[in-house]
């Protein structure tokens, strides 16, 4: 049994809300250590990587010098888990740190899936951002449609190819971003596809692409995709999303499969939740995609 290093980013820098930077210390307080430890794996927790205090800034990428700082971080990170044949967990933080986790796990594997849930496409760069805002650039950035800061810290990244790429649960996404991820060869399964489809379709035929010839899968969650009803603690809401159930029946099947290399889970805002119930999510989502079961 791999054991499992747990890594946060207090990153909020990426996003128009603050408040995420706070989410590492949510999802720990749910108990995710203590819940990985009741699974049988061994934890270490290697803390939380914190931005500088100041950066430089542009209009078309928001406070990059601190996103690329963190990112950078989280690559070493992330790399030397895998690196000592460790399973890595991490804790955002906005989305934007997604970039620096999936380019380690492209890095080591080479040849990698990736399984993108979030109610955002995520797939803009510095051109076609209408914000700026970076947590809206990091599935772009890693399939090498830019913008290269988010991925390139000298180390000669290797990309993700965007044919094994599957985002799931999308409902907010920019004109131009279905424009890219069309041409680029994402595979889509926005929340209509879900709604006809049904989760345990969409979830098999999403494994089945992102681990066609791969070596596994970098899964990379945004508790957004969740109907804001059962997470509001996040800081881009979007109505509509994927039921509880959904969510944990993805998670779920993703275990099963034992293709799962890597977990990013993200945009936990302590700020904007009841009760620290999108961080309790945000924990038992984790647990799940490491084997817990109803029974």
């Amino acid at each position: 049994m791999k054991k499992i290093d747990l890594i946060g980013v207090q990153m909020d820098l990426g996003a128009a809300t603050r408040g995420v930077n706070m989410g590492p210390a949510a999802i720990r307080y749910a108990g995710v250590v203590e819940g990985i430890e009741a699974l049988g794996y061994e934890c270490e927790d290697k803390g939380d990587i914190i931005p500088p205090l100041k950066g430089a800034t542009s209009e078309k990428l928001r406070n990059y010098e601190q996103v690329i700082y963190c990112n950078s971080n989280l690559y070493d990170k992330t790399l030397e888990s895998h690196q000592a044949g460790n399973f890595p967990v991490i804790l955002g933080g906005d989305h934007s740190i997604a970039s620096g986790s999936i380019a380690a796990t492209a890095k080591h594997f080479k040849n990698i899936g990736v399984i993108w849930v979030d109610a955002h496409g995520d797939f803009n760069n510095d051109e076609s951002s209408m914000s700026g805002n970076m947590h809206g650039m990091p599935f772009s950035a890693v399939c090498g449609a830019g913008p290269a800061c988010m991925v390139d810290f000298g180390q000669d990244p290797v990309y993700v190819n965007p044919k094994k790429c599957v985002q799931i649960g999308g409902r907010d996404i920019d004109p131009l971003e279905r424009v890219r991820m069309k041409e680029n060869g994402v595979t889509v399964f926005s929340i209509a596809e879900v709604d006809r489809l049904g989760m345990p379709e969409v979830i098999r035929r999403a494994i089945e692409i992102a681990s066609d010839g791969t070596e596994g899968i970098h899964v990379s969650f945004d508790v957004d995709a969740i109907t804001p009803e059962s997470t509001p603690g996040t800081g881009t809401i979007v109505h509509s999303g994927l039921t509880l159930r959904e969510a944990f029946y993805l998670v779920e099947t993703l275990y099963t499969s034992g293709k799962v290399l890597a977990l990013d889970m993200v945009e936990v805002n302590p700020m904007l939740d009841i009760r620290n119930q999108t961080g309790v999510i945000a924990s038992e989502l984790i647990l799940s995609t490491l084997g817990k079961t109803v029974y």
